[in-house]
């Protein structure tokens, strides 16, 4: 007999613990189930050291205020670090109500900086800094082209620096680094000590919409290849690079004309506690000529499990499967009639990026240190080892003005009656969860929405407001997160 339910989720990552606990906490006798494929959940994009677990608020990220032809604009900047409030306000709330475990197990207070050479990408910084230093969300950011002061900072970056080269920091105190692993961990056990049924090892083969209008939801076990399935009024699909094969296996006709494209990548790892010691930051800086901006070069401190190292990279990788535990065939399984087109002008548009691809393939260990070197010129090889990050999966989609473009950020695709939606896109990813989500929640609920709007401004308090427009609500409110969190402001 086939088991009906409220809503199903796939995929054991940050995106469907977030709107799982969401649900739960505005229709708690709504009955949820939730599939992942491998034997745990956070074991994709969400494992700590399958991305860069930033916690993207646009404080150092250069990508999110690039260069043009006019005045640097801070919008999307702004709107970041709006959407990473909301995130904090979230966790921190449900760090009160015990959902979540002592803060210090999921984020901690970091530095984020950014760091640039040359007299061009310096002058750059310095008027990014003059434009942001006036919004209230980035009070305290504070810049610098005095080596003795960026050696308080981030010593690492200042040994051995070239006498006489050009260079600039900007350094943000507030920032924070965030073991998305842990925060899914922690989300998904209470979700299941609160009833909601979690079935890992289960893969979804195929999503059918009923004449009723529910979904029928089919599976099997990973190891015993048992079926099964499931009918649910609601269906999340936020399977990684996965969701553009389960989408388009729905039929829903919102997903033509989307395709993905993967990208690896690699980090150089330390845990020595000699050089981990001389640098408490994420240090950012600009991207390759043709490198995607998820590839922006960064010196990070990670603090996975109580324990701190540094991360360097990330330095692009190729592979045809979506995920880091996908199909070879992935990337030639997802073409369609309708995206092909898309694809195909997409990869004559971009010849930068295939470029720069080649070049990172051919990079062996001792080049990556030499790239490392750039940040930390006392770098040694043996200090440093190679580590697998996770694969990222970068919308392709059909523009009517552009034909095909490729997008860099993340994007909900649903239907237009609201009963199935997938998330596709990385950075920033994580980060939004919760945003993406309550905007999922509006546009897929629309009858119940209202009713939970209360319970959304007890649980992020200032839902619905804009805190960079009212510096004292801002000053407030990331105070009192900062506190609840045990972070800076």
């Amino acid at each position: 007999m086939t088991e009906t339910v409220d809503v199903v989720l796939i995929g054991g990552g940050i995106m469907s613990a977030t709107l799982g606990t969401l649900l739960h906490q505005l229709q708690p006798e709504w009955k949820i189930v939730a599939f992942e494929r491998l034997s745990d959940v956070a074991q994709e994009s969400s494992n700590p050291w399958n991305n860069a677990g930033t916690g993207h608020a646009a404080l150092c990220e250069l990508n999110y205020m690039p260069q043009g032809d006019g005045p640097l604009d801070p919008a999307k900047a702004v709107s970041i670090n709006e959407q990473f409030q909301q995130s904090r306000q979230f966790w921190s709330s449900l760090v009160d109500k015990g959902v979540l475990d002592a803060p210090s197990t999921f984020i901690n207070a970091t530095p984020h900086m950014t760091f640039v050479r040359g007299e061009k990408d310096v002058a750059y910084l310095k008027d990014r800094y003059e434009v942001l230093k006036k919004q209230p969300l980035f009070a305290g950011i504070e810049y610098s082209e005095d080596s003795r002061v960026i050696n308080t900072w981030a010593p690492l970056l200042m040994q051995q620096r070239r006498k006489g080269e050009p260079f600039a920091a900007t350094r943000v105190p507030a920032g924070t680094d965030v073991d998305f692993g842990a925060l899914t961990h922690q989300l998904f056990d209470h979700l299941t000590s609160s009833g909601v049924s979690l079935r890992t090892n289960h893969e979804v083969r195929s999503l059918k919409k009923q004449k009723d209008g529910t979904w029928l939801v089919k599976y099997r076990h990973s190891l015993g290849r048992t079926p099964g399935d499931v009918k649910a009024r609601f269906v999340f699909v936020g399977a990684g690079g996965w969701a553009l094969k389960l989408l388009q296996r729905s039929g829903i006709p919102e997903i033509k004309g989307y395709g993905v494209f993967p990208i690896g990548g690699q980090f150089l790892k330390t845990s020595d506690p000699k050089i981990v010691a001389q640098h408490q930051a994420k240090v950012y800086s600009q991207a390759s000529v043709g490198a995607p901006p998820m590839s922006v070069p960064h010196l990070d401190t990670r603090v996975v499990g109580g324990e701190a190292s540094l991360m360097f990279g990330p330095f692009a990788t190729f592979s045809p499967k979506f995920l880091k535990q996908g199909s070879m065939l992935d990337i030639v399984s997802q073409v369609r009639p309708h995206n092909l087109v898309p694809m195909l002008q997409v990869a004559v548009k971009n010849p930068d990026l295939i470029t720069y691809l080649v070049g990172e393939l051919m990079k062996n260990h001792a080049k990556k240190v030499d790239s490392l070197r750039t940040f930390m010129p006392t770098a040694k090889d043996e200090d440093w080892t190679l580590i697998d990050a996770g694969q990222r999966a970068q919308v392709m989609k059909k523009d009517p003005k552009k034909g095909g473009v490729l997008q860099f950020g993340t994007e909900v695709v649903s239907a237009s009656d609201g009963s199935i939606a997938g998330l596709l896109g990385a950075s920033p990813g994580a980060s939004t969860a919760v945003p993406i989500m309550l905007g999922l929640l509006k546009k897929c609920f629309p009858n119940e929405f209202p009713s939970w709007e209360p319970e959304l401004r007890d649980l992020i308090p200032t839902f619905g407001m804009q805190l960079n427009t009212d510096a004292a609500l801002a000053e407030e409110s990331t105070a009192a997160t900062a506190a609840t969190l045990g972070i800076n402001r």
